[in-house]
């Protein structure tokens, strides 16, 4: 996947917690070691997030976009 966003940090799902509307999505990168998504439950489940997957966080400047 190539996207112009220049702040995009690769990682791997440690944790991903489904609520009612949102997931907190829990991604290990090299630095600054964990970062935390919170994203709709519904693209949580588009992309079929689990433990383990490999993504990359895209990072902007009010909010953290998760692509696998």
């Amino acid at each position: 996947m190539k996207l112009s966003a220049r702040n995009q940090l690769n990682g791997k799902i440690t944790n991903v917690e489904l609520g009612a509307v949102m997931a907190n999505v829990k991604i290990e990168v090299t630095e600054p070691n964990v970062i935390t998504a919170v994203i709709t439950k519904e693209s949580a489940e588009k992309l079929g997030l689990t433990n383990g997957d490999d993504v990359t966080a895209i990072i902007k400047s009010t909010e953290v976009i998760i692509g696998k």
